[in-house]
């Protein structure tokens, strides 16, 4: 493939991401990411705090959320849990994943979807982590019993939530399949909590893109017999002479 077919294939691929990031950040700077930049700094606070001898224990009650946790203990803990750093893992990765994915996802989802994605990311691996207890090392599916006492935290699911929910919904389908490759790639390789975490934030994703893919398709369907004048045709394309818009 020669050079001028990588640009258009780039082009094709990251050209409407990118120009979304672009414009956003060319307008506001870090205006367009204030929920990112505080996740940021959350998650250095976080950090900072852990490793001191006073904090560690604090920290452990308020984001620390294991498999052998009672239910509503683990779902308190977990929306704080994505800003705990893991303990086996630099901080410098949590950081660096959480400004840059987080940061994509916000400006172009929005906040509170993107929180809303992060967390359902974060809870379907919390909730796997148990069944794959449950169900034992006898299976592909499952875990051992130490596996209930690992400490769960960090942002890894939730940024795996993200990169294939933002490269889906513009269509980045290279990028997208990549994420997914790589995560099952790391749960063939390390079959641990972390990776087949992963893989059930992935496939809780890959549902919610569906659900969403399918619910747009009906939607102009509605709009053509509604007579409400929408900015949509009968086959989801912008009709001609409408301002451009992303929901």
């Amino acid at each position: 493939m020669n050079r001028a077919a990588l640009r258009r294939a780039a082009r094709t691929e990251w050209g409407p991401l990118v120009g979304t990031v672009r414009r956003a950040l060319v307008r506001k700077k870090f205006r367009a990411i204030p929920m990112t930049l505080t996740a940021v700094a959350l998650t250095a606070v976080f950090q900072i705090v852990q490793n001191q001898s006073w904090g560690f224990q604090p920290v452990q009650r308020l984001g620390s959320v294991q498999a052998q946790l009672p239910w509503w203990l683990a779902l308190l803990r977990t929306p704080l849990s994505l800003f705990v750093p893991a303990l086996d893992l630099p901080v410098w990765g949590a950081l660096a994943q959480v400004l840059l994915v987080f940061g994509i996802a916000e400006i172009c989802l929005g906040k509170w979807r993107t929180l809303a994605i992060s967390y359902v990311a974060t809870l379907v691996g919390t909730m796997y982590a148990r069944l794959a207890v449950h169900i034992g090392p006898g299976s592909v599916f499952g875990l051992p019993p130490e596996a209930a006492k690992v400490i769960d935290t960090g942002p890894s699911a939730a940024v795996v939530g993200l990169a294939v929910y933002v490269s889906w919904r513009y269509r980045a389908w290279f990028t997208c399949a990549t994420v997914v490759l790589a995560m099952v790639a790391e749960a063939v390789i390390k079959p641990n909590l972390a990776g087949k975490e992963h893989i059930a934030a992935v496939a809780a994703m890959l549902v919610l893109c569906c659900a969403d893919e399918l619910r747009r398709r009906r939607k102009p369907r509605r709009d053509a017999y509604s007579g409400t004048g929408s900015d949509t045709g009968p086959d989801g394309g912008q009709r001609s002479g409408a301002p451009a818009r992303r929901s």
